[in-house]
């Protein structure tokens, strides 16, 4: 079986590194990468980290606003499904390669897959809920992380072709997390952060947090409310923002620049809790047991707060406040399997399988 499986972004590096060695190791699979993310920190790095095989195509999209990444990862994707015919295409994630994949896959009538269908945060505002909405609608199979993905997509009228597989990031953190602890000491050396000094990890990178100046003047205001080091590595966007609205760190804040993976789990694995506006990073907070407080309004991942592992929090001194409190509390005694157990990526293999001879059947 030909599978073509399209990433573009940093979520989705992560997320097919174990994908596509399942894939390979049973199946013809052209791996394109979109170009959406394409410089050395935000691509390279994780292709190397992850150990992910070179893309046997890369578009080179670039940069630009969301309708002209878009239209070039359409008009691009499609040519190279028309040349490759696969027996399945493969999306992942919410970001606009994954909704480019799947509007390409859709109008060609190639059947489609979406590895992580069903989040839902409610926020139409956010462009990664519409292309999630739009993904699901059009795909035919639905590899959905958790219970409630499934729920959520059964309250959408679909439920054919819907498998809870578990969250493919359990896989990847296997993959790496022995690597990712052997680098801290030699990483806290690098942003002057003595052994044994407890700090915060932080990462700040949503729109909705960085390009309005009064936002990101109350983000960085709750930030300076940390008693501990805050380490932040700095995300282009939040670096271009705030020389833009000429603002400065507090001095509790360890900036850095942006980091790998693995260097990013280093951290997450050895702080004292997460503040982050990342979707990813509140899961994988959770499936270290680190607590998280979530710079939003509203999240796609509810079991993470509904277990009392994550707290969301608008940038308010008051209830940021009551956050670190209980983020720095004592953990839940609970800590329920939301996301599976290892060996996703095989799982999603096995399906794509099934449904493809029930396709040829048919």
């Amino acid at each position: 079986m030909k599978i073509l499986t399209v990433v573009g972004a940093r979520p989705e590096f992560i997320q097919i590194a174990p994908v596509d060695r399942a894939i390979r190791r049973r199946h013809t699979q052209i791996l394109v990468h979109t170009g959406q993310h394409y410089d050395d920190s935000m691509s390279d790095t994780f292709f190397r980290e992850l150990s992910i095989h070179e893309p046997e195509i890369n578009l080179g999209v670039g940069s630009g606003t969301h309708a002209e990444q878009t239209a070039q990862m359409l008009l691009k994707l499609e040519e190279v499904m028309l040349a490759e015919k696969p027996d399945f295409v493969v999306s992942i994630s919410d970001t606009n390669s994954t909704l480019a994949t799947a509007l390409t896959a859709a109008k060609l009538v190639l059947p489609l897959a979406h590895i992580e269908a069903g989040l839902r945060s409610r926020d139409r505002a956010m462009p990664e809920e519409i292309n999630r909405i739009v993904t699901d609608a059009i795909s035919d199979v639905h590899l959905a992380p958790t219970k409630v993905a499934v729920e959520n997509l059964r309250a959408e009228g679909i439920s054919e072709h819907v498998y809870n597989v578990g969250d493919v990031r359990m896989d990847t953190i296997m993959f790496v997390i022995n690597d990712a602890r052997e680098r801290l000491p030699d990483l806290r050396a690098r942003i002057n952060l003595p052994n044994g000094t407890p700090f915060v990890l932080a990462t700040i990178h949503r729109a909705e947090n960085t390009d309005h100046e009064d936002r990101l003047r109350r983000v960085l205001g709750v930030l300076a409310l940390t008693e501990l080091p805050v380490v932040l590595p700095v995300h282009p966007r939040l670096a271009k923002m705030m020389r833009q609205f000429g603002l400065k760190f507090s001095k509790n804040i360890v900036k850095t620049e942006p980091i790998g993976f693995l260097d990013t789990l280093a951290l997450l694995d050895a702080a004292k809790f997460l503040i982050t506006d990342s979707g990813g990073l509140q899961k994988e907070a959770y499936m270290l047991r680190r607590p998280a407080i979530t710079m939003r309004s509203t999240t796609e991942w509810t079991e993470t707060v509904d277990s009392g592992w994550n707290r969301l929090c608008e940038p308010e001194p008051d209830a940021f406040r009551a956050a670190v409190a209980e983020a720095m509390g004592a953990p839940p005694s609970e800590h329920p399997p939301f996301y599976g157990k290892p060996g996703v990526s095989e799982r999603i293999v096995d399906v794509l399988e099934a449904v493809t001879i029930r396709k040829s059947s048919a």
